[in-house]
Parts: structure tokens; C-alpha cells; sequence
């Protein structure tokens, strides 16, 4: 009896932490409110889930507890049971996945006036690549990489001679308008993460990946790296502010261009995987 006891308290002291723990999402600050609906959803499910199993456990050691005089009455198989837990199974795992993969679906489906950003990772700090007033990124290789070019513009495609670089900086976004996010790594697996965003994605070496957002409130968060990438994991942390339009160009057009850079630096000549000289 006084596992049955213990096995409902679990369930209720769960709930009851749940509803009133302290701890709860940040304030979101972009459009992807979907996600978390999508985590409630979830909860909802798994929840329900984790009461009944765990209830009827403390039902089944109450109902048939031992008495005197009484035998176990031993039941292999039930083909009845075994369907409905097959299809209750299969229907909640359908009910979870459904609307995360909605969700992943609008996440990675760019608008097409969606501005474009993007974010270099490397041990142990973040830097980012805007596009210059052709509107265009020029392309980046880690072959063009150098203590001159830490990025790795390509100095032979004109697209990137007005690329503003921002190394080791903080990330700025405009207010309300959607941003296409870029995101390279140079050295080891990071991933970049903004809590308020509800945003996150691996930057793997070699690869870009991407997401895309549209930040909804003014203000500076905090960029994580929440994949382990080395002793100095702890300490890859960076800001993102968001400001209107007007600050975001006055604060652009006050970085330096990817040609302004190079203006006292060797032309390096890459190797047969580089850029065209």
C-alpha cells in the first residue's frame, strides 16, 4: 500500500511541479511561437502518457495485492490489448511528430524578401557577414582563410569586396523584418542558439546550414553555443541586438567592408579547391 501511495504522489508532485515551477520558457522575441506551441503539444501528450502508465501501476499494486489464499492467474498473450496499445502507441507518436514536422517545414522555407546574414563560427567566439549594397554575399572558402582575412572572402569575386565584416562582434538585426541565417563553421561542430528566438541550428565544418526568423521585440540577447566544441565551450557566448531600421543601418553603415580590410593586406592566391584568381 505504501507503494501504490508513493507512485500517486509521484504523479501529482510532477504536475503540480509543472504548473507552478518557477522555471518556464524565456519571453519569446521572434515569430516562431509555433514552436512553442509544438512543445506544449508535447507535454500535453507525454504527460497524459507518464499519468496513466504510472496510475495504473499503483491501481495494479492495490487491485492485486497479496492475500491470503489467493493465486496468480497467469495470461501470456492478449491479442485484444496488445491492437489497442499498438494503436494508442502509434496515434500519440503521430500526434508529437506531426506538428514538429509543420513546424521544421516553415522553419527552413525561406521568404523570398527575407534579408540575408551570416554567422562564422570558430573557437571560441562568433563573427558575422552582412551583404554590402549590391544585396549580395560573395562567396567565402576556409582556403581564402588567413590572420588577414579571418572570415575567408573570397578576394577575387566582386561580390564580396563590399561584404561587411564584423569579427568578433555582436550581431545586429533590424526590428519586424525577416533575416536569413547563415551559418558556417571554420574549425570544429558548434550550434547556434538564441534562447528568445526559439532558434537553433548545427554549424558543421565544410557545410552552411540555415534558418530563418523574424524578430519581433527590440532588445539584446544572449547567443549560446549549445554544442560542445572544446574547452572553451563554457565561454562562446555573444549578443544579438535587435533596434529599428533606422539604428540597424546608422550602426551598418559605420562597419568596415570586406574591401576596406584588405586594403593593407597581401593578395593570397588559393590552392585548387579556392576561388578563381
Amino acid at each position: 500500500m505504501v507503494v501504490a501511495a508513493v507512485l500517486v504522489l509521484v504523479v501529482l508532485g510532477s504536475i503540480g511541479f509543472h504548473l507552478f515551477s518557477p522555471w518556464w520558457w524565456t519571453p519569446i522575441a521572434s515569430n516562431w511561437g509555433y514552436i512553442d506551441t509544438t512543445l506544449v503539444i508535447t507535454f500535453w501528450i507525454t504527460g497524459f502518457v507518464f499519468a496513466a502508465v504510472v496510475l495504473f501501476m499503483a491501481w495494479c499494486v492495490w487491485r492485486y495485492r497479496h492475500r491470503p489464499g489467493r493465486r496468480a492467474d497467469w495470461t501470456p498473450e492478449n491479442r485484444r490489448l496488445e491492437l489497442w496499445l499498438t494503436g494508442a502507441t502509434a496515434l500519440g507518436v503521430a500526434a508529437m511528430l506531426a506538428p514538429g514536422l509543420w513546424v521544421w517545414a516553415s522553419f527552413v522555407t525561406v521568404p523570398e524578401e527575407a534579408d540575408e546574414v551570416e554567422v562564422v563560427a570558430q573557437q571560441w567566439f562568433w563573427s558575422y557577414r552582412y551583404p554590402g549594397e549590391d544585396g549580395r554575399l560573395g562567396r567565402a572558402d576556409a582556403t581564402w582563410i588567413s590572420a588577414d582575412n579571418p572570415l575567408g572572402v573570397s578576394p577575387h569575386d566582386r561580390f564580396g569586396a563590399d561584404d561587411v565584416i564584423v569579427d568578433g562582434g555582436d550581431m545586429h538585426l533590424p526590428l519586424d523584418r525577416p533575416v536569413k541565417v547563415l551559418l558556417r563553421s571554420i574549425d570544429v561542430l558548434h550550434n547556434f542558439y538564441v534562447p528568445e528566438f526559439r532558434a537553433k541550428m548545427d554549424m558543421v565544418p565544410g557545410s552552411v546550414t540555415y534558418f530563418w526568423l523574424t524578430p519581433t521585440r527590440e532588445g539584446e540577447f544572449e547567443v549560446l553555443c549549445a554544442e560542445l566544441c572544446g574547452t572553451g565551450h563554457g565561454f562562446m557566448r555573444g549578443y544579438v541586438l535587435v533596434e529599428t531600421e533606422t539604428q540597424f543601418n546608422a550602426w551598418l553603415g559605420e562597419q568596415l567592408t570586406f574591401a576596406q580590410t584588405q586594403q593593407d593586406a597581401p593578395v593570397r592566391f588559393a590552392g585548387p579547391t579556392g576561388g578563381t584568381p
